[in-house]
């Protein structure tokens, strides 16, 4: 069984899309990312990307993760930020641990593609 039938389908990556994003534009550090955003727009994109991810029959049309991200300067932090609100959606939506950590190990390569700011030299 993929990931996908195992949380709930559809429905479930529906909930956890539109949790996750109350989080992330609750976030002050986040939320200017998504300024002059269409919303519903990136949420379609959100669902169908998170379901094709974890086994889904969804199809994922958008722009890879480079071309979507290039430019806005996310760095690290922010990357962590973003997959901290979404461990804690999937938590609070009863996503097992294992599942959980299923989804974090599909996602994770994309780290590379998505964290274009430069790196910040340590204070002296």
């Amino acid at each position: 069984m993929s990931i996908y039938d195992s949380i709930g389908g559809a429905p479930a990556v529906s909930a956890a899309v539109d949790d996750f994003y109350i989080r992330v534009l609750g976030d002050p550090g986040l939320a200017p990312f998504f300024s002059g955003t269409d919303l519903p727009a990136l949420k379609a994109h959100q669902r169908a990307f998170i379901a094709a991810a974890i086994g889904g029959s969804e199809i994922y049309q958008g722009r890879d993760m480079a071309a979507v991200h290039r430019g806005l300067e996310i760095a690290d932090d922010d990357f962590d930020s973003v997959v901290g609100h979404l461990v804690d959606t999937l938590t609070s939506l009863g996503v097992p641990a294992e599942a959980i950590s299923q989804i974090g190990a599909a996602l994770a390569p994309l780290r590379t593609d998505i964290v274009t700011a430069p790196l910040k030299e340590a204070a002296s």
